[in-house]
């Protein structure tokens, strides 16, 4: 799409992992409400573009797709002669503005180079010379309210910060039919569990998560197992551990399924993950598993979520699995094996009783 003549031309560079996305949208929403009138297009990573379709924020989303081994890509931009074709483009929208809420010097890079008189983003990894505006970035404090600084930076007023995402009527019904098909009656509370991480070390073991499905069946609560179809060579050695009460849905269909699965749920348990972001953003109620990572930057965006975080001398780590520490037999760090199953159910039981209250 073409810019409309006339009317300011801002870009928003943030793009890769799929929680990174969920967290732009308040910054995108607070930015719309204060340039109702700019053209505003978003530089996102194509699978994770996927969870923002019909956000009405954003003008256009544009797919930037290098090769990179920390997130799902399709290699697009594998070549520099395509880095500089994608470049090239961006210079001919004559964007007025950028955002780069990325920290890399890649990003800064990019928006200079994008021609945009003004370039405003985080202070890191020296790469202040190539914006205008530069703004601290400060590791204390959540990535939401990091972005929205950077709106305030620009004196852009901020008036909320909650998380959202869209789902269609169709999306809808499509898992209230795949639940009516797996046996799920309309009166039971389904509990989301969602056993997988982005790097496997540091995901609670998938035998507890099956140890805690029987306990939430045990105590009335109908257990589904949510995740994509690269996760299924993951589940099916220890499928058998989860019992005919669990429904199983990993696998089946795509993230846009997934988003609305979890409207559907009573409760969301959960390791650190992108599907974490989304449960915080469909606003049920939540335990969120961490282990190597701190959730102060990048936990649960929610007034309805619990965060079970063991906080050893070595935490948060850098995720260099077992370079500081020992692995268990199970090949988890002991952050993590140290989250039991006994609080993980207490932590449940608690959020549900509070929704029956309601």
């Amino acid at each position: 799409m073409d810019n409309p003549a006339g009317k300011k031309r801002i870009l928003v560079l943030r793009y890769r992992f799929i929680g990174d996305t969920v967290l732009t949208v308040p910054f995108l929403r607070n930015l719309r409400r204060a340039e109702p009138h700019a053209f505003i297009a978003w530089v996102v990573a194509p699978g994770s573009a996927e969870v923002i379709r019909e956000i009405p924020y954003v003008d256009e989303l544009i797919c930037w797709d290098p090769v990179t081994i920390h997130a799902d890509s399709r290699g697009t931009h594998r070549t520099w002669k395509a880095k500089w074709q994608y470049i090239r483009e961006l210079r001919r929208r004559h964007f007025d503005k950028v955002y780069v809420l990325k920290r890399s010097l890649s990003s800064a890079l990019m928006a200079f180079l994008c021609g945009a008189p003004e370039r405003i983003g985080f202070d890191t990894e020296g790469r202040g010379i190539l914006l205008t505006r530069k703004v601290p970035y400060r590791h204390d404090r959540h990535e939401v309210e990091n972005f929205l600084e950077v709106l305030r930076a620009d004196g852009i007023e901020v008036l909320d910060d909650y998380l959202e995402y869209w789902t269609t009527p169709d999306e809808e019904r499509r898992a209230d039919d795949l639940l009516a098909q797996l046996g799920a009656s309309g009166d039971e509370r389904l509990v989301a569990l969602h056993p997988f991480a982005a790097f496997p070390p540091r995901g609670w073991p998938l035998g507890s998560f099956a140890e805690l499905s029987a306990k939430l069946a045990a105590a009335g609560y109908r257990p589904c197992l949510l995740g994509a179809p690269a996760d299924r060579g993951l589940l099916e050695p220890v499928r058998a551990l989860f019992d005919a009460s669990c429904l199983d849905l990993v696998g089946v269909g795509n993230i846009r399924l997934t988003m609305a699965l979890l409207r559907k749920a009573a409760l969301f348990i959960g390791n650190d993950s992108g599907v974490m972001h989304l449960a915080a953003a469909a606003g049920i109620p939540m335990v969120a598993l961490f282990g190597p990572q701190s959730p102060v930057r990048f936990g649960p965006w929610s007034e309805r979520a619990r965060v079970i975080y063991k906080q050893f001398s070595c935490s948060p780590c850098r995720q260099k699995f077992f370079t500081e520490c020992e692995p268990s037999q199970r090949g988890k760090p002991a952050c993590v094996e140290a989250i039991t199953m006994d609080e993980v159910f207490r932590e449940a039981v608690e959020l549900l009783s509070m929704s029956d209250k309601k």
